[in-house]
């Protein structure tokens, strides 16, 4: 037999939550960190704004070409000549290329290449103060069930930096608030959690214009919790060099879910 969490015990779980995600917000290359976004077909020249060396594309990988005076390493060891990188899988920190202390991270979306510019010292970084969020509330944590699709599918959606791109989705979770069912479209991760890109009625009134939502992979009959105490501000909430995706058709939620974060605060 097992025993429901006390709403006690579930409102210091979030509070734990929350405190950590402030920290890995703030952390040296968190979000607040990425200054620059720079792809590839823009800069058919290799040369990137703010960024030493020569980027070019070489089919499947990045070929990147340095001098002794551009102060770059790789791997920890100083990089003169040419190096074939691929995309960084990674957290920022981990990417092989570094600029003193910024991180050049390689990135790959539908065939295009960009590189991304990481430092600790950003503006952005320097004012942050906190995440707000609303406090715990266990009428926001409701059960759901998950209902996969016969064949995972990909539909087009708007990117923060404009562009349009595919979105993977591979079925939707099923939960009731205030009485009515709802359905928000999930993608399915490879450790079989799911995601969901979601905006509510307070979506841009209050909140940012779109949070994410990252419930846990579900039960083998297809039971999972719906935990909107848990919205996430996303990435492009921090920084807007993120190509975050907008929601996909049918998942603006017709109610208001004043439930998670809404806003980042700065100085």
């Amino acid at each position: 037999m097992t025993t429901e969490p006390s709403p006690a015990s579930s409102a210091q779980e979030w509070a734990s939550w929350h405190a950590h995600r402030i920290v890995t917000v703030a952390a040296p290359y968190g979000p607040l960190a990425l200054t620059g976004t720079h792809w590839l077909a823009d800069h058919p020249d290799g040369t990137l704004p703010g960024l030493p060396g020569v980027w070019r594309e070489d089919g499947d990988a990045i070929v990147l070409s340095a001098a002794a005076g551009d102060g770059l390493t790789a791997d920890g060891a100083p990089l003169t000549g040419a190096i074939e990188l691929g995309a960084d899988s990674g957290p920022f920190e981990e990417s092989r290329i570094a600029a003193g202390p910024r991180r050049l991270v390689v990135l790959r979306r539908e065939g295009l290449w960009a590189v991304r510019d990481v430092d600790p010292e950003s503006a952005a970084r320097r004012a942050f103060r906190a995440i707000d969020a609303t406090p715990y509330d266990p009428a926001w944590t409701l059960p759901g069930r998950f209902r996969p699709y016969g064949a995972s599918r990909t539909v087009r959606v708007g990117n923060a930096d404009g562009r349009e791109r595919g979105l993977g989705l591979g079925g939707e979770i099923a939960f009731t608030a205030g009485g009515t069912e709802h359905t928000l479209q999930v993608a399915v991760e490879p450790d079989g959690s799911l995601w969901a890109v979601f905006a509510d009625a307070t979506s841009g009134h209050g909140t940012f214009p779109f949070r994410f939502l990252r419930p846990a992979a579900p039960a083998p009959d297809g039971t999972v919790t719906v935990d909107f105490n848990r919205s996430l501000l996303p990435p492009c909430a921090f920084a807007d060099h993120f190509i975050c995706p907008f929601p996909p058709p049918g998942n603006t939620l017709p109610i208001a879910v004043p439930a998670g974060e809404r806003a980042v605060l700065t100085d």
